[in-house]
């Protein structure tokens, strides 16, 4: 996916990132960590010519503002990938509330909210739950999603008007881990294709403060977890 982020390539990143330093699965498909500040499409090509690899892929984007699991496929093994990205992911995610970005991330143009009150533990724990059970979103405004042949986000950079139609999505499971106003951090366990800003930027909106997501990381891709990092 090509950002929209300005600058998103961060020259500072350990070059350990990108040498994988464990033998690698026989099907040629395993999760690295990715760190923030650089896209998911950047990050594989480094791996790619670090290791000498002739042909490499990635099972699903993760924004260059998070860091986290991404499952990628080298050689042979980027004949596979498309079995894989229907695996669920886990994320813990941190929200801001009171504010809202055009972006649906701190990247973004910030606008502040009136709103009536600071919600509660219990106001929040009541809205997550409606998050369980819902079924469509729609996609940030600054997304690689298409309309008419062109990225939203290039539209969005041109101000052209334009709407985005809602994506059917699964959310297994959403929590609340920590809050203390205005952040909220969640942990939350979806199906493929959900944007974890615009989850940020739905909750805000029902809680009538508005919010942004703050921070982001991907805990889990199906069974992989942190310790199955062939990078770290």
């Amino acid at each position: 996916m090509k950002t929209y982020h300005k600058n998103y390539m961060n020259s500072k990143i350990p070059e350990k990132f990108f040498t994988i330093k464990k033998p690698i699965p026989q099907e040629k498909i395993f999760v690295v960590w990715k760190p923030k500040g650089i896209s998911s499409n950047q990050f594989i090509q480094k791996v790619k010519s670090k290791n000498s690899y002739k042909k490499i892929g990635h099972g699903g984007t993760l924004d260059p503002l998070a860091e986290g699991l991404l499952l990628i496929g080298v050689d042979e093994g980027t004949k596979k990938l498309n079995e894989c990205k229907n695996l669920s992911k886990e994320y813990v995610g941190v929200i801001k509330l009171g504010e809202v970005s055009n972006t649906d991330d701190k990247e973004g143009e910030k606008t502040k909210i009136n709103f009536n009150k600071i919600p509660t533990d219990s106001d929040i724990d009541k809205i997550l739950k409606l998050f369980s059970k819902i079924k469509e979103q729609i996609p940030p405004t600054y997304s690689a999603v298409k309309v008419n042949g062109k990225e939203a986000y290039k539209l969005a950079r041109k101000s052209e008007k334009f709407s985005l139609k809602p994506k059917n999505i699964i959310i297994y499971e959403i929590k609340m881990l920590k809050y203390k106003w205005p952040f909220l951090k969640i942990k939350v366990k979806t199906g493929p294709g959900v944007y974890i800003r615009a989850l940020a930027r739905d909750i805000g909106k029902k809680l009538k403060t508005g919010g942004y997501l703050w921070n982001l990381t991907r805990t889990k891709i199906g069974n992989f977890s942190k310790k199955d990092c062939l990078n770290l």
